[in-house]
């Protein structure tokens, strides 16, 4: 479950280039150490990178799910897939 204490990384400020490096090396960093649950803040003002965000999480392979926060749709919560043992 996704919680204020989970690991979060703010995009504001990247651009749809950088994103992708950015994003991809917190997923990595995360799965790594086992977090199951990691949120990225995007914004809601423009959809810019907020589809790229959602463009790179389908195609990662650690990703199991993702949806946009109900109560702040500036926010992604991605649930990633448990390390094998």
């Amino acid at each position: 479950m996704y919680t204020s204490k989970s690991p979060t990384l703010n995009v504001h400020g990247e651009t749809r280039d950088t994103v992708v490096f950015v994003l991809n090396d917190f997923i990595n960093d995360n799965y790594k150490m086992g977090i199951e649950y990691i949120g990225v803040i995007h914004g809601y003002s423009s959809t810019i990178l907020k589809t790229k965000v959602h463009e790179l999480l389908k195609k990662n392979k650690y990703v199991d799910s993702y949806k946009t926060d109900l109560f702040n749709p500036g926010l992604t919560i991605i649930k990633l897939k448990k390390r094998p043992k």
